[in-house]
């Protein structure tokens, strides 16, 4: 049985990111265990692939050491990946824009753009080609819902890793099983020793 776990990068760090900081805690990407995580979350199950999905940083001339600090973020994190055994995946862009912030006072706002696409034309292509017996999909992003839906109307089964403490009930319904990571497996792997 051919089982893939696709993740989608930035909608996983913001969902880990959420729990760590309301617990007090301080969160370093490129030292955390995410291959303890998901050997502890989807424990019994034979993976034949596990990828990240990243939006690509390019340098802006507008925001020249915002973003240069970025990409070395997505740098540290793809070598840190990789080394857990992840392929990891650069697709579409993230762009910066100014949004109204606290008081009307203009902020710098970085967004991933293409991720969620590429996510859904893999799972979809897959699915046709029958090259996947089940998608483990760690995303909470809803517009992957009819990509869902088309690649279980293929008869490839589709579970959904969301998080306890935002779950998507959209995901849930659409999916044919639903894992919880709870917040206390997001703190158990906090650094890795790699």
């Amino acid at each position: 049985m051919k089982n893939i776990l696709l993740i989608d990068g930035e909608n996983f760090k913001r969902k880990i990111k959420g729990v760590i900081v309301e617990k007090h805690k301080k969160i370093i990407f490129h030292e955390y265990n995410f291959f303890g995580l998901f050997e502890n979350v989807l424990q019994g199950m034979d993976i034949e692939r596990k990828v990240f999905y990243f939006g690509r940083i390019k340098e802006n001339s507008q925001t020249k050491e915002k973003s240069q600090e970025l990409i070395k973020e997505q740098r540290l994190l793809k070598t840190h990946l990789e080394k857990q055994g992840f392929e990891v995946v650069l697709v579409g862009r993230v762009r910066g824009q100014l949004e109204d912030g606290f008081l009307g006072k203009k902020i710098l706002v970085f967004r991933e753009k293409g991720v969620d696409v590429k996510i859904a034309v893999d799972m979809v292509s897959w699915a046709c080609d029958k090259k996947v017996d089940e998608i483990i999909l760690a995303s909470s992003d809803s517009d992957l819902q009819p990509a869902i839906k088309e690649v279980k109307d293929r008869g490839i089964r589709c579970m959904y890793v969301g998080f306890e403490s935002s779950q998507n009930k959209g995901l849930t319904y659409t999916t044919n099983k639903t894992i919880l990571i709870r917040d206390s497996e997001i703190i158990e792997f906090l650094k890795t020793n790699i």
